[in-house]
């Protein structure tokens, strides 16, 4: 029976990495978010997970307790399958669709959407804590630790490396819940006090999951897709190692969209005639023009209307290039344009060709991912890749007659950053503001350029520039621009903290009652913490704190992250099984040691911020980018390592013979990581940077380390640590 319980714990940690990456993803395409919405979603999951692991605590009243966690096990199976329906289904139900969702309605429809799933997991998790800590005592808890972990490993390599190229998210979710499945058979076929009927439903619902999985993902795909964009035909869908891609058409327009963000349509002209003529009439004679992003749209053949020999257009998702060549080829059936499928940053840094003109067409810094094309450290990348007086041009924030405050401060932080590498700066008010930087002249005559090479265009001309060049709207941008701000660096992004504040000032976004409760709800339960729990929380905190920060450095240094996320998880799980297993199975320890371990982990967050520097030289290196991986990745390990140590021997030093103590260990675990994922994510990295962030995490942890010596004077060491107990 130990056997199975542990193979149903491992399931439920697959089912967890699975559905939470999925779930994730959808969140992010039905709200069209950024890291605040991201950090929202997995902090809810987290505190979610820990509110179920909690409720485990009456684990104990339970009359069959292997039999509940089989009906836990066939619930994570099909609750995920139907809350994929109902979020594609009900959000523009619910809200106007098209229209942009405040963060307190993303927060209340995440809520929604991820408790069911997340508090049973987490009641399932403390129920096998439970059943195997009946039968071997504290040494069970450490095994359900690992088993949890090693699930988590598997689902993430098999979500990162064979899921994901292959089934879009109904198929996905169909595979661990058929494994969930078929674990809850074998738990109800060695627990004689279970039921027949639950018995039957099981195997019943295992063999229909493994059939739909098998012959019915796709279509059971394209009915949700379908329900989801009703105004329009699906063309296309499916997932790529960077999101969720969309091609939808409606009244001969088609619409590119990739996890709810449109990228592009065929009749968005005043974008494309903007973003290559506001840079491109600077320099109407460029022979060699960098276009990142945007291609597909038209931007590249638009460039070719200035003579211009060679277009070598950047594009990081194979699936956007895939089907931009179905459905738009046209934008891109010229043998001056050369298509480069990486990530635009890396291309830069590695370029050996000058360029006239680097026209950077992705979006806003409104996330982790884009603000490094908004950096110091990038626009001086380009600026070794210009002529000289060649010139940039990037788009970082929308436009509407009005300069908020926030706007304000991202233009001023934008200006500040370019200057760092070019002389001139100029900001042109369209339908978004581009700012222009070089270090030769720079003009707003945009028409008179146009004319002068007798360019043929549809919108951009002289009538529609006089209407949107007016002075008064240069002279709003300019002044904005203007103002003092703070540095836009990648390991300090205040410009992605200035967009998210810009974007929360759109929803009048207020603190009220609710949020009030949370609040001060939350302040009590970390009072309260004491001992085990107090240490449980503080690394907790770091594990989603600095994951991130590993996460974010990565993605500085090497690259798009989000086809390499699963790889990072899976890392970091694999050090938390080594680090509980070395704890379960290792020499005896006690309260000194627990100290020890907290006090570890801030030595490791204080010391983080000073491989930054080489991590960076490494990384500039010709061949340093694997070694740079290989160091993150080391890193990574040893942080998952370091964490996994606490929890197993928490509980051995907290076990009471009851499910209390392991679900209010449980909850403080989660309940950290939630703080320190929603933190870290939306707050702490935006706003004090890289090394703040870690030295924040670094006191935390010292405190919880000083902490046990003055509440456990009296404990004694643990004895027994052997398998045998």
């Amino acid at each position: 029976m130990q056997a199975r319980i542990l193979i149903a714990v491992g399931g439920l940690g697959f089912s967890a990495v699975i559905t939470q990456l999925t779930l994730l993803r959808e969140l992010l395409a039905a709200f069209s978010g950024n890291e605040m919405v991201l950090g929202v979603g997995l902090g809810l999951w987290l505190f979610l997970m820990g509110v179920g692991t909690g409720l485990g605590r009456t684990a104990e009243k339970l009359r069959q307790p292997v039999t509940a966690l089989a009906v836990i096990q066939l619930l994570v199976a099909i609750v995920p399958l139907a809350q994929v329906f109902l979020l594609r289904t009900l959000r523009d139900q619910v809200f106007t669709r098209g229209a942009a969702v405040g963060l307190g309605q993303t927060a209340t429809a995440a809520l929604v959407l991820l408790l069911p799933y997340c508090v049973v997991a987490g009641y399932g998790l403390t129920l096998g804590t439970w059943i195997l800590a009946r039968e071997r005592g504290p040494g069970g808890i450490g095994s359900v630790y690992v088993a949890d972990s090693a699930g988590s490993i598997a689902g993430g390599l098999v979500f990162t490396f064979v899921l994901t190229r292959f089934l879009d998210h109904i198929g996905i979710l169909l595979w661990p819940a058929a494994l969930n499945c078929l674990s809850a058979g074998v738990l109800v076929r060695g627990d004689r006090r279970g039921g027949r009927l639950i018995r039957s439903a099981v195997l019943i619902l295992a063999l229909g999951l493994g059939l739909a999985a098998i012959f019915l993902p796709n279509r059971l795909d394209e009915i949700s897709t379908g329900l989801q964009y009703p105004s329009g035909k699906v063309m296309a869908r499916g997932n790529s190692p960077y999101g969720r891609l969309i091609v939808t058409e409606s009244q001969g327009q088609i619409d590119f969209i990739e996890d709810g963000v449109p990228l592009t349509s065929t009749r968005d002209d005043q974008h494309v005639e903007e973003v290559v003529h506001y840079a491109m009439a600077q320099r109407p004679d460029s022979k060699r023009v960098l276009l990142i992003g945007g291609g597909i749209c038209g931007s590249a053949r638009e460039i070719l209307k200035y003579g211009a020999a060679r277009v070598d257009y950047v594009e990081l998702d194979p699936r956007v290039l895939a089907l931009g060549g179905r459905f738009l080829a046209n934008n891109l059936a010229d043998n001056r344009i050369k298509i480069f499928n990486t990530d635009g940053r890396l291309f830069v840094k590695r370029a050996a060709d000058n360029y006239d003109v680097v026209i950077v067409d992705v979006p806003g810094p409104s996330t982790a991912q884009l603000n490094r094309f908004y950096t110091v450290e990038f626009f001086g990348e380009i600026k070794r890749a210009l002529t000289p007086n060649g010139v940039v041009s990037v788009a970082p924030a929308e436009y509407e007659n009005y300069v908020s405050p926030a706007l304000a401060c991202v233009l001023g932080s934008v200006r500040a950053s370019l200057q760092q590498s070019f002389h001139n700066v100029l900001a042109i008010p369209g339908g978004r503001v581009f700012v222009l930087a070089s270090d030769g002249p720079l003009t707003a005559d945009i028409s008179a350029r146009i004319e002068e090479r007798g360019i043929k265009t549809k919108l951009v001309n002289r009538h529609y520039l006089e209407a949107t060049l007016t002075a008064d709207r240069m002279a709003d941008v300019a002044n904005a621009a203007s103002q003092e701000a703070a540095l836009n660096k990648d390991f300090s992004p205040i410009l992605y903290y200035y967009l998210l504040r810009h974007w929360l000032s759109q929803f009048n976004f207020r603190v009220g009652p609710l949020q009030w409760g949370l609040l001060i709800l939350l302040a009590f339960y970390m009072a309260r913490l004491r001992g085990g729990a107090l240490v449980l929380f503080a690394s907790g905190f770091a594990a989603s704190a600095l994951e991130f920060v590993l996460l974010f450095v990565f993605q500085v240094l090497c690259g798009s992250v989000y086809h390499q996320v699963g790889v990072i998880v899976t890392v970091f799980m694999t050090g938390l099984a080594f680090g509980a297993a070395i704890t379960n199975w290792g020499r005896e320890r006690g309260l000194f040691d627990l100290s020890v371990q907290a006090f570890g982990v801030a030595v490791y967050a204080a010391l983080l911020p000073a491989l930054l520097p080489i991590l960076g030289r490494v990384g500039g290196m010709p061949s340093g980018l694997f070694i740079a991986k290989a160091i993150i990745g080391a890193l990574t390990l040893t942080l998952g390592l370091l964490v996994g140590m606490q929890f197993p021997l928490a509980n051995r030093l907290e076990f009471s013979g009851t499910a209390k103590s392991s679900a209010r260990l449980f909850s403080a675990d989660f309940a950290g990581a939630f703080l320190g994922a929603l933190l870290a994510s939306a707050l702490l990295v935006p706003l004090i940077g890289v090394t703040g962030t870690c030295l924040v995490t670094a006191g935390l942890n010292m405190l919880a380390g000083c902490a046990p010596g003055l509440s456990w004077s009296a404990r004694l060491p643990v004895r027994g640590f052997g398998r045998g107990r």
